[in-house]
């Protein structure tokens, strides 16, 4: 069997696993969606002075929440807890090469958020007129797709500091909780000028601002976000260096 055939199976089954555990559809499928529907009741969905429903410059942030939960999370957390009981060591022990079952895992959690990000903006459109611009569609699939590939890379490195399954959802949140709070996710406006500069050191703010680009019906300039890019990707390749050197097979 060839690679392609094997990383397709593999993903196959990842996903398969996915749909039976109701506690991570939930917490990567809904729980997004119940934010964008919390936040459109608390602050209204008004149109605005550009034309456009307040949903719009809402959406963006919700969607960085989704891409990083069904990739960081998803990839942190499941890995884990397949190393702590010992799955990882017998797929190990098969003749499926290590490169083919983590691009499996990471291909599964990118296939996720393209899901549920689709389901997310579809229902943002049909039920809270929620616009993307026409030039930017190819820049926000750019986005996602980078920001994915770079969260898969960086849940996958953080395993090595996790010790336990117990502790894996805790340290994940803990790493991105206050990012979400700092970076555009949550709260959409001006923040003290020390936490806007630890904001910008980490891709979870360049994700939302690239994301932003795409959606803001008040930017008049490139809806290519390059410099995001750069910084969302740089992160990704830092994550794949230490997921090489650091990642574990066997149990803690």
């Amino acid at each position: 069997m060839n690679a392609l055939a094997q990383i397709r199976r593999q993903t196959s089954f990842d996903l398969l696993v996915f749909r039976r555990n109701p506690a991570a559809a939930f917490f990567t499928v809904v729980f997004p969606l119940i934010f964008f529907l919390l936040f459109n009741s608390i602050f209204g969905n008004e149109e605005l002075e550009s034309g456009v429903k307040a949903s719009t410059l809402i959406i963006p942030g919700i969607l960085t929440l989704q891409v990083v939960s069904a990739t960081f999370a998803n990839m942190a957390m499941t890995t884990t807890i397949r190393r702590q009981r010992g799955f990882l060591k017998r797929v190990r022990g098969t003749p499926l090469p290590a490169w083919v079952f983590v691009t499996a895992q990471a291909t599964a959690s990118m296939l996720i958020m393209a899901a549920s990000s689709v389901l997310l903006i579809v229902l943002g459109r049909l039920f809270y007129g929620v616009t993307v611009q026409s030039a930017g569609i190819v820049p926000l699939i750019l986005t996602l797709i980078i920001s994915a590939t770079s969260f898969s890379a960086l849940g996958l490195a953080i395993t090595a500091a996790i010790p336990s399954e117990n502790a894996a959802p805790a340290m994940t949140n803990v790493i991105v909780l206050p990012l979400y709070f700092i970076s555009d996710v949550f709260i959409v406006g001006d923040r003290p000028k020390a936490l806007e500069t630890i904001a910008n050191l980490f891709p979870v703010q360049h994700t939302a601002a690239g994301l932003a680009e795409s959606f803001n019906p008040l930017n008049t300039g490139s809806v290519w976000p390059w410099d995001h890019w750069l910084v969302i990707a740089a992160w990704g390749l830092f994550g794949l260096a230490m997921s090489i050197k650091f990642f574990r097979w066997t149990p803690r």
